[in-house]
């Protein structure tokens, strides 16, 4: 178990005054810089999402940011979506919402608020959460289990384009064999390709990365 997670109830879900202001507030000056860069770019409004990482906040928090507008949320760790997954699907069934992992089919008469799974992802964890796939090694075992039982599972194939050795990801070179592999697989539907920016402050470089991989 996590450390923090031995101090901090994830099933929490009151919140003061404050810390919901400063949580609303900051989903706002986002959401509004989203806007801004999409009008900028010529890009159709709300063609861009956002995710929230939502590691280490509990229900309060967390629904904080979905009623300022956040509807999609992300986890590392999947003992942290089991601790909080019951009291957010109930929360969220309160404002007409339904909550699940991405790619399950959602109440069709709820908007679909999804759990995705951010960061590397464990073989023994498979059966808790929906991965980021690196390897065609781990979307093998993963169309396995969702064949087993009898489910597709979004996927996405994450990308090193910065090259940086801290980082996880195939290298680019083999991206598009890779992804023709998991397009062959049962149980798997390839939903698109991520990456993570070049760890670096020159703007020019992290876009490079982005563009290189968009194409």
């Amino acid at each position: 178990m996590t450390a923090y997670m031995d101090h901090k109830n994830l099933a929490n879900e009151v919140i003061d005054d404050a810390r919901a202001r400063e949580i609303t507030d900051g989903v706002h000056r986002v959401l509004d810089r989203i806007a801004a860069a999409e009008e900028q770019a010529g890009r159709e409004a709300g063609s861009v999402r956002l995710l929230a990482a939502t590691k280490t906040r509990d229900i309060g928090e967390i629904m904080v940011a979905i009623d300022a507008g956040v509807r999609m949320i992300g986890e590392n760790r999947p003992q942290e979506v089991t601790a909080k997954a019951e009291g957010l699907a109930r929360r969220c069934a309160e404002r007409g919402f339904s909550l699940g992992v991405a790619g399950a089919a959602p109440d069709a008469a709820a908007e679909h608020i999804p759990f995705h799974l951010i960061g590397q992802l464990q073989s023994n964890k498979i059966g808790k959460a929906l991965p980021v796939v690196d390897s065609i090694d781990l979307a093998e075992k993963i169309s396995r289990r969702a064949v087993a039982r009898g489910i597709t599972v979004g996927v996405l194939l994450e990308v090193n384009e910065s090259g940086e050795e801290s980082k996880s990801g195939c290298d680019p070179a083999h991206a598009i064999r890779i992804a023709q592999k998991i397009g062959t697989l049962d149980g798997i539907e390839l939903r698109g390709l991520m990456t993570i920016g070049a760890h670096v402050h020159d703007e020019t470089v992290i876009r490079r990365g982005f563009s290189h991989l968009r194409k």
